[in-house]
């Protein structure tokens, strides 16, 4: 059977990626995913004091560089023998990154998700939201975007009773947005939901996305791998992997590979030789979250499991924030001395990202940084594997129909082309 080939820029992104399209008859035989441009951040790191990292990683990106300041100040403090910091420093660097996850999601929902099924809504809905997310980590961190409150032993400055109430004026808000325009149910209610059918009977954006992908047929479209896993731990999120046979909540980094590839300035990365699926539904997977777990269970790792885990996540972060912020002490430490940074030394720093595990490592020789890694959610996600490894949005991709919605597809797992690339 002759192939045809299709070439796509894929655009409205952050970043640009290429799709090499690869048709046998009227369906998709094979995709190649291609991210053209270079960041070279490792490179710039390379013989710089390892504070500066601090300043330069939250430039990686524009929508999650917040999620890069995290990780790299894991990664320093991995640097100490032993360290010490507050609860209270440790509550808030989690508020803030809680805070860009959702400020992601709403984004990503309204202004990539939406438009692809044909859906019209304000472009309040997703401004609003980001705008509040936004004001709500410059009241902890001084700035967003690209602060670096964030250092070894704490964070910079100190939170006053006056901050705390306008947070929590502003998370209110953020909550009655949820309602009003995502889904017409108070939080806990939707955190407890374990049915399709009563999430797709309420009013909202969601139901209507979600009523719309079933009446286009499309619930089991982009298919995957159905291998997830995840890196970052939290107070929120647990780390582990699910495949459909078996959980394994311990991971070893020493087993992540990467492999620098052809036509693509992107590295594959594996764990133990495998590509796996990270990000908002290898999340729900392994948190096992009711109504994702539903969702797997009648459509798999489908466009339809992986939109409804994304947006799930929005009043599960909404009630984080709610009990992290209740149980926070002003009066302990902001910052507590570490001592000077050792000389010779390696860390590890992993965050939960809104794509996925966000993992930074780092070697200091002599002082100074030797070598520098930053492996991102996109490299899973939306790796450029081979006919016989192939990575989940290729594996998603492989079968549809030229008139199925590819785009839709791809982008269901959120690319970032100015993380990835090396």
């Amino acid at each position: 059977m002759a192939t045809r080939t299709r070439l796509e820029l894929i655009e409205k992104i952050e970043g640009e990626a290429q799709v090499l399209y690869e048709y046998e008859g009227e369906r998709i035989g094979f995709a190649q995913i291609r991210f053209l441009s270079s960041r070279h951040i490792e490179k710039i790191l390379e013989g710089r004091d390892p504070m500066d990292a601090l300043s330069i990683n939250p430039r990686v990106c524009g929508i999650c560089g917040h999620a890069h300041l995290i990780a790299t100040v894991r990664a320093l403090e991995d640097c100490y023998e032993a360290i010490k910091i507050s609860d209270k420093a440790l509550k808030i660097r989690e508020m803030t990154l809680s805070l860009e996850l959702l400020q992601n999601h709403f984004k990503w929902f309204y202004l990539t998700i939406l438009p692809l099924l044909d859906i019209e809504a304000p472009i309040e809905r997703a401004l609003e939201p980001s705008r509040l997310a936004g004001e709500m980590i410059a009241l902890l961190a001084g700035q967003y975007p690209h602060n670096s409150y964030a250092i070894p032993g704490g964070i910079t400055g100190e939170i006053t009773p006056v901050d705390l109430l306008e947070f929590r004026h502003r998370l209110e808000q953020l909550k009655e947005i949820f309602r009003r325009y995502l889904i017409d149910v108070d939080l806990d209610y939707f955190v407890r939901c374990d049915r399709i059918e009563e999430m797709l009977g309420k009013k909202g954006d969601l139901p209507q996305a979600m009523r719309t992908i079933l009446d286009l047929g499309w619930e089991r479209m982009g298919q995957s791998l159905d291998r997830f896993i995840v890196f970052g731990e939290s107070g929120f999120f647990i780390s582990g992997k699910s495949t459909a046979t078996r959980m394994r909540k311990h991971l070893d980094l020493r087993y992540l590979k990467e492999e620098k590839i052809q036509k693509s300035a992107a590295r594959l990365v594996a764990y133990r030789g495998r590509a796996y699926e990270t990000g908002p539904l290898a999340r729900a997977m392994v948190m096992k979250t009711p109504l994702i777990k539903e969702a797997h269970r009648r459509y798999k790792d489908s466009l339809f499991s992986r939109i409804l885990a994304r947006v799930c996540e929005v009043p599960r972060l909404l009630r984080y924030l709610d009990e992290t912020l209740q149980k926070l002490d002003l009066s302990q430490a902001a910052w507590i001395d570490p001592g000077p940074m050792p000389k010779e030394a390696k860390g590890t720093g992993v965050v939960e990202a809104a794509r996925g595990s966000l993992i930074h490592q780092i070697e200091i020789e002599e002082g100074k940084i030797a070598r520098y890694r930053i492996v991102t959610p996109t490299q899973w996600n939306l790796g450029n594997g081979s006919r016989d490894n192939l990575y989940p949005a290729q594996k998603a991709l492989i079968g549809l129909h030229r008139n199925d919605p590819a785009e839709l597809v791809f982008k269901a797992f959120d690319v970032c082309s100015v993380c990835t690339t090396k």
